[in-house]
């Protein structure tokens, strides 16, 4: 394997997945159909706020419809749900979108729950969940839905294979390792009592890292050869930290220089690096994929109300 050809390429994935929702949207807009997808925004957090919009531009640039709901933090736990059963009754919206984390004192599983199933393209509805527990079709969870495309799309063969999720979150964890399980990989699932890490890990031919810890995975936890997904998204601003982190990656440190921040994963990435067979970097892996498997939810889940 050449120079660079063992990097997972989370955004040329993204790309084609684009370019397959618009051809789909244009066909859609032959029959005067527009998706459309509606995010509700609650409280001012600058991540959520970055993300909403990289979002409705994203669908803007695919010909689709959208719309941001911004809500005060103080917005009460009946006034959201009220806005979301808005939503549900509108039949021009195809997709809803609850941006999290809610502000505290909001219950996001009521909340969530509330979605229209149809509608939801988070796939976090638990009719949903239960559709992708037993195989069936749905609205699959964005992030893992885009790593499956993703394996897929790079010839990683997923069937007999040992598989080790690290992370039981209903979002990425917990989905993805029932998407791996269906696609006939030995799956297992670790979190933060599980023992002795590294020796569970180590048996992975394919490892996810999904567990919200900056740089937990090293080259202990991954054997020989290992494909390697790295789902984490850490800001680091220490600049000790970023030097110890990327000691001979002049990329990283130039931006670094440039933006007082640099983004590292779940993955020691320098260290691990060449002991993967495949691995996926931060930024450009998994984070292109959640918003491109977004809109082609949403194209979906429009296609399928309106019976097309």
């Amino acid at each position: 394997m050449s120079e660079g050809q063992h990097i997972l390429d989370g955004s040329r994935c993204a790309a084609e997945i684009r370019d397959e929702v618009a051809a789909e949207v244009a066909a859609l807009g032959a029959h005067g159909i527009v998706p459309r997808l509606d995010a509700v925004l609650v409280g001012d957090d600058p991540a959520s706020q970055v993300y909403v919009g990289s979002k409705a531009r994203t669908l803007a640039g695919l010909g689709m419809d959208s719309e941001t709901h911004r809500l005060a933090a103080t917005t009460s736990q009946g006034e959201l749900e009220a806005l979301v059963d808005r939503l549900n009754d509108d039949p021009e919206v195809d997709g809803i979108l609850i941006q999290l984390p809610l502000p505290r004192g909001l219950d996001s599983a009521a909340v969530l729950g509330r979605v229209d199933p149809a509608k939801d393209v988070d796939g976090f509805h638990p009719h949903n969940v239960g559709l992708l527990q037993q195989g069936r079709p749905g609205l699959r969870p964005c992030t893992p839905a885009g790593i499956m495309e993703m394996l897929n799309r790079s010839s990683i063969s997923i069937e007999g294979r040992r598989a080790v999720v690290v992370g039981r979150s209903d979002i990425v964890g917990k989905p993805m390792a029932m998407m791996l399980l269906h696609a006939n990989a030995t799956v297992t699932v670790c979190h933060s009592r599980t023992r002795d890490l590294a020796s569970v890990t180590r048996e992975a031919e394919i490892l996810i890292a999904a567990v919200g810890v900056r740089s937990l995975i090293g080259p202990d936890h991954v054997a020989e050869g290992a494909v390697v997904v790295d789902v984490g998204m850490h800001r680091v601003t220490d600049r000790a930290t970023v030097a110890a982190l990327y000691p001979d990656n002049p990329k990283k440190l130039a931006a670094f220089a440039k933006n007082g921040a640099v983004l590292a994963g779940d993955v020691d990435f320098t260290a691990v690096e060449s002991k993967a067979g495949r691995i996926t970097p931060v930024p450009g892996g998994v984070g292109p994929l959640t918003i491109a498997m977004l809109t082609a939810n949403t194209v979906k889940a429009a296609k399928a109300r309106r019976g097309v």
